[in-house]
């Protein structure tokens, strides 16, 4: 049986990478009892798959991994369980069955994700024309870094939605292992045009609110894909 669990990072616990999450996980299945498989061999391992892995420095409500269980164990029970041994700026939300396809994983079928860009004073230089005319334009050409070099590319195709929302800015992108857009990038790209003194990274803070995939040609949040454990 696979399973599918939804976490919160909030807090202090932004400033943790996402191998010292999988730490964190690790010793959480352990100390709440949750029936984890192991991979075979030598050094077993827990057999664990995180969707898309968080940058240092952003908090999210819609984080997900995906686990093998070695039995059934409750979803709500799991939530309870999990929550119990979580430290301050981590919480379970859901935790749901998954299909056992190997193409049915979190990290194989994202293909979204939601943002929040808020500013860390009072200061609104970015308008809602602003937004505008920049989604207006067939071209949004950035330079992206890859692990081995650099390269420009055109991000507009992968800005899906973009919109105002009090004094943060709201934003859907393409994510996943073949397209994965950051909201720095974004960001850094729409001051650029606003000649805008704001930097992307010193002056905005950046909280994911849900990974998507996709059903039925609509974009649908990670764990309504899995079912509850009864």
């Amino acid at each position: 049986m696979k399973a599918r669990i939804k976490f919160r990072k909030y807090g202090v616990m932004k400033f943790i990478g996402h191998l010292d999450v999988m730490r964190y996980f690790q010793k959480a299945m352990r100390r709440a009892e949750i029936p984890i498989a192991f991979t075979q061999g030598f050094s077993p391992h827990m057999i664990m798959s995180f969707a898309n892995p968080l940058g240092v420095g952003l908090t999210s409500d819609g984080e997900y991994f995906d686990i093998e269980l070695t039995g059934p164990v409750a979803s709500k029970e799991a939530v309870r369980r999990l929550n119990e041994v979580m430290a301050e700026g981590m919480e379970v939300v859901s935790f749901v069955q998954i299909p056992e396809e190997k193409k049915a994983t979190g990290m194989a079928i994202i293909e979204a994700a939601d943002y929040l860009a808020l500013p860390k004073d009072e200061t609104e230089e970015v308008t809602k024309e602003d937004i505008q005319n920049f989604l207006s334009q067939e071209e949004i050409l950035v330079v992206k870094q890859t692990k081995k070099s650099e390269k420009e590319v055109n991000i507009r195709p992968w800005i899906l939605e973009m919109e105002k929302q009090g004094a943060s800015i709201f934003m859907k992108v393409c994510a996943g292992s073949s397209t994965n857009l950051k909201p720095e990038l974004v960001m850094s790209a729409l001051l650029k045009q606003t000649g805008s003194n704001l930097d992307a990274e010193a002056d905005y803070r950046y909280h994911r609110l849900e990974n998507y995939a996709r059903k039925d040609e609509a974009l649908v949040p990670l764990d309504a894909l899995g079912t509850e454990i009864v």
